[in-house]
């Protein structure tokens, strides 16, 4: 079965917004993608959990996203995120996205808010009937404090533009559900659980650290896509330390972005309330590096 989105099956990089003095640092943030386009990645997401959305203003979410579109010049994808726990707000985004040449909008279940299952709908429903590019509804319970249903994700996936799930639930049963009732395209989105949603259908993963191993995520799904599973499991565990931990120093983008500062990619600055790893934190993940063989 061809799935809707298919096309974006493979490895998108969740990149980070790189700051400077406490404003955005448009130079590094080129940099970043052409260190993304020369590993050959598929798609690029700027400006979503990774990239510090919520703290950015709407005027550097904007440029953000059309740097980014500009910086790829058509060598790989671009997929923003335009989400917001306002409809109204998302509608905004996606549309600036849309017209920026985006080939599809990464959008987040709205949060905070914490909408009925009916309220999900509709807010993807009228992005979807609004956009000219396809949307991937991004689930991620843990950030918005609610989770959308797999019969509420199948119901969106009746619409046109609904083509992808960015699945990051941690849960197998509700992956295996949402591709039981439906004909969209999962992608992980937890690096670790990769491996797992490919054997049951998933098409690759938007990573975190692909930031710093991009090469390394794309054999593991390469591999996996092919049916070569003892490759990809080699790869699974190569990544696995690095990808927990990416996760369980704390809050992302928190590590990702201290491990792009020790290898000398990033100058690790974070906007409140975001806050740097502690000292222990530091040195744990100097040694995760260094395991890897990346120090």
């Amino acid at each position: 079965m061809t799935r809707k989105g298919s096309g974006f099956a493979g490895v998108s990089v969740a990149i980070t917004t790189p700051f400077k003095g406490g404003l955005v640092d448009y130079d590094l943030l080129k940099q970043q993608v052409e260190f993304q386009i020369e590993a050959g990645v598929d798609c690029l997401c700027p400006v979503g959990t990774t990239g510090e959305s919520p703290t950015l203003s709407h005027d550097e979410h904007e440029r953000v996203i059309s740097v980014v579109i500009e910086t790829v010049a058509g060598r790989a994808k671009v997929m923003p995120g335009t989400g917001s726990n306002s409809t109204h707000e998302a509608l905004k985004l996606t549309r600036w996205a849309a017209g920026e040449g985006a080939d599809a909008a990464l959008v987040v279940a709205p949060y905070y808010n914490k909408p009925t299952q009916e309220g999900f709908y509709q807010h993807f429903k009228a992005l979807a009937e609004d956009s000219s590019i396809p949307i991937c509804v991004y689930n991620i319970p843990g950030r918005t404090g609610k989770n959308i249903e797999p019969e509420t994700i199948a119901r969106l996936g009746e619409l046109d533009q609904i083509q992808l799930v960015k699945e990051a639930t941690g849960s197998m049963d509700q992956a295996s559900q949402t591709l039981e009732l439906s004909n969209l395209t999962l992608l992980s989105g937890d690096d670790s659980m990769t491996l797992p949603l490919m054997s049951i259908g998933g098409a690759g993963v938007i990573s975190v650290v692909g930031n710093i191993v991009p090469q390394d995520m794309l054999q593991l799904v390469r591999a996996a896509a092919a049916g070569n599973y003892a490759e990809a499991q080699k790869m699974h565990f190569k990544l696995f330390t690095l990808c927990r931990e990416m996760l369980g120093l704390s809050t992302n983008p928190i590590p990702i972005k201290g491990a792009m500062k020790m290898l000398g990619r990033d100058s690790g600055e974070l906007r409140l309330p975001m806050t740097p790893l502690c000292e222990n934190g530091e040195k744990r993940l100097a040694q995760v590096l260094t395991d890897y063989g990346l120090l």
